[in-house]
C-alpha cells in the first residue's frame, strides 16, 4: 500500500525494544534489559527466534552484529525512510549506525522475507484462492 500511494515509513522501536538484538532469543537471559520486566513492544517469539537464527547466520558471514543486520533489512525496504533507533549508551548508537554500512545480498533478504512474512490471514487468502480458481478456469475456457 505504501509504495502504491507513494508513501514512505518512518519505523519506531526498529529492534523491538532490544529483541532483534538477539540478546533475549534462545533462551538467554539478559538481566540488564527492559526485556526482562516490561516485555514490550510483544513480539511473537516463534517467529522472532526464527528471524534471529536467519540475521545470526547473516551477520556471522558478514562478521557483524545481529542487531547491525536487522536494521539493514529495514534499511534495505523501499519504503522505509528512517528509523527510530532507540539506543541508552553511545556503543549501542555506534553498532547501530554501522548498519548502514551493511549490504544484504538478494539471497539475504529474501531468507529474511520468507522467515518474517506474515501468515495469511482471511479473507486475504480466500480471495486469492479464489482468483487461483477464476484463472484456471478462464485459461480452460479460451
Amino acid at each position: 500500500m505504501l509504495q502504491a500511494e507513494g508513501l514512505g515509513l518512518m519505523v519506531w522501536s526498529p529492534l523491538a525494544g532490544g529483541f532483534l538484538s538477539g540478546k533475549y532469543s534462545d533462551g538467554s537471559t539478559a538481566n540488564d534489559g527492559r526485556r526482562t520486566s516490561f516485555d514490550f513492544p510483544p513480539v511473537d517469539l516463534a517467529r522472532g527466534d526464527a528471524a534471529i537464527a536467519v540475521m545470526r547466520e547473516i551477520a556471522s558471514a558478514k562478521t557483524c552484529t545481529v542487531a547491525q543486520v536487522a536494521l539493514a533489512w529495514l534499511l534495505h525496504q523501499p519504503v522505509v525512510t528512517s528509523v527510530i533507533v532507540g539506543a541508552k549508551r553511545i556503543d549501542q548508537l555506534q553498532d547501530n549506525i554501522r548498519s548502514t554500512e551493511v549490504a544484504l545480498t538478494a539471497e539475504d533478504l529474501a531468507a529474511l522475507d520468507r522467515v518474517t512474512k506474515l501468515p495469511a490471514e482471511y479473507p486475504g487468502w480466500m480471495l486469492e484462492r479464489q482468483s487461483q480458481y477464476r484463472a484456471t478456469f478462464a485459461s480452460q475456457r479460451g
